[in-house]
């Protein structure tokens, strides 16, 4: 363990928002239609082709269930809510610009206009975090220690190791694996604020050992997510939405500049982050609104599976959740969960939204669950099947997957010690989530002995003729034609 990976424990910081950012704040025969007498005029509209139809709602669920689904489907069905973008990019384009060429100036004015204040400072100082704790629940920050811990333990054992070897006689190479100096972490607030993204940020910038630790978050937040930051040896600064990533991207007068940007956000947050990748600047992920798809056969607990899809649709309203299911009674009694569950939730309201774009399809086995989950690609997997770990290993496109009935996808978030920040919107077919390796970088070298040289040489020259680079062969003739 490095001595820094053992100091997780000292920090600085707190939120912001833009239009739209979140302040801190008896059994169907397969095959058959599924017929709801129930289903109102204003329902979504059934394709054309397709036996798409809507269970009863009593509880506010608008679920569309798909009673079979064929791979010709899979484009129309299975795309993303679309999000509401008008103006939304030329907005964030005009905040990134203003900011790198305002500073701390444009900064508050972009506060004032879309928070209604402005901090005189943005950085937070160090004091009031530490007096935040006094506010928390001590039961909470025993629950925040343990996840740390657990955080801790699994992305220290992450840690990339160096690799030498010869090559051929004479020609040796070798990786080193090095931190990245300064990173930038956004932390949301909203009405949900994520102390968890912290954990899941920080601590593995530290076991990496980045020199500079950077935080935004935006205004307003809570003792908690204050506590949470006083717990490392970071700086963090109030301010959120587009304008918290341009101004880690550029750096003003008062927030530095990072190297490379972490962190989950909003719409405007995730425009932020690709629109500055497109000029250069190093990004985490695409991670946008959260998804989940459940994968489940009659081994598992419709209750647990109905928490599960509410626990992601909880988060927004443009939270996408899907079941695959291999039988019409396991769909039709987690949908009953998901009415009677959703009453007793704080945040239905929400879930009600995100509920009204779900999808939940009966497949005809495991197979062709695995092939749609693999299509689509989910940023949360959970496995409610028998042989789930047997069935793992044919998973190719996901972000994190949950084995079993007793893997909830909330432990993942909090404390299981995976990393909850991973790609989301179908970007798990090229992109992975938060690892230690993340925030590092691999630096080659080669060191080749004259002998060495002299047997290489052939094959260089060969390469460099091919591709008609003179200079590339006569760095090489130069030093073979020459009296050791």
């Amino acid at each position: 363990m490095s001595q820094r990976s053992k100091n997780l424990s000292t920090p600085k910081g707190s939120p912001v928002t833009n239009p739209g950012q979140q302040p801190q704040s008896p059994p169907t025969p397969k095959g058959s239609p599924v017929t709801d007498p129930g289903q109102q005029p204003d329902d979504p509209p059934t394709p054309k082709g397709s036996n798409i139809t809507h269970p009863p709602t009593p509880a506010g669920s608008h679920i569309t269930i798909l009673p079979n689904i064929t791979r010709k489907d899979y484009k129309k069905l299975l795309s993303r809510p679309a999000p509401d973008a008008a103006g939304r990019e030329e907005k964030v384009s005009q905040i990134i610009r203003k900011v790198e060429e305002g500073g701390d100036e444009a900064l508050r004015k972009i506060c004032l206009e879309i928070d209604g204040q402005a901090p005189p400072e943005f950085e937070i100082p160090r004091q009031e975090l530490i007096q935040a704790g006094r506010d928390v629940d001590e039961h909470l920050k025993t629950a925040v220690r343990q996840a740390m811990m657990n955080i801790q333990s699994f992305h220290e054992a992450q840690l990339p190791k160096p690799v030498t070897m010869e090559t051929m006689p004479g020609v040796k190479c070798s990786i080193r694996y090095t931190p990245i100096e300064k990173v930038g972490l956004y932390i949301p607030g909203g009405t949900a604020p994520l102390l968890s993204t912290i954990l899941m940020t920080v601590i593995p910038a530290t076991i990496a050992g980045c020199r500079e630790i950077i935080a935004c978050t935006p205004p307003g937040a809570s003792p908690e997510l204050l506590f949470t930051l006083s717990l490392f040896d970071i700086r963090v600064f109030t301010v959120g939405g587009a304008q918290a990533i341009a101004a880690m991207a550029f750096g003003t007068e008062s927030i530095p500049k990072a190297d490379k940007i972490f962190g989950p956000g909003n719409a405007w947050v995730t425009s932020a982050k690709m629109q500055l990748a497109g000029r250069g600047l190093a990004i985490d992920m695409p991670a946008g609104p959260s998804e989940v798809l459940v994968i489940a056969d009659n081994t598992a607990n419709p209750a647990y599976v109905a928490s599960d899809l509410l626990s992601q649709a909880e988060h927004g309203a443009d939270s996408q959740v899907i079941l695959l299911a291999d039988s019409m009674d396991l769909i039709r009694k987690t949908i009953t969960e998901i009415d009677t569950q959703l009453t007793t939730l704080s945040r239905r309201e929400t879930a009600s939204e995100a509920l009204k774009h779900a999808l939940a399809i009966c497949v005809t086995d495991i197979t062709q669950a695995l092939d749609i989950s693999n299509y689509y690609g989910p940023e949360h997997l959970i496995l409610s099947v028998k042989d789930a770990r047997s069935v793992a290993e044919q998973v190719t496109n996901a972000g994190s997957v949950f084995l079993g009935n007793y893997s909830p996808e909330s432990a993942g978030d909090y404390a299981s010690g995976t990393n909850h920040t991973l790609p989301t919107g179908g970007a798990t077919r090229a992109w992975s989530g938060i690892t230690t390796s993340a925030f590092m970088k691999s630096i080659t070298t080669q060191e080749i002995s004259r002998d060495g040289l002299m047997g290489l040489a052939p094959t260089v020259l060969q390469l460099a003729r091919a591709e008609q680079l003179d200079a590339h062969a006569n760095a090489v003739l130069q030093r073979i034609q020459t009296e050791k």
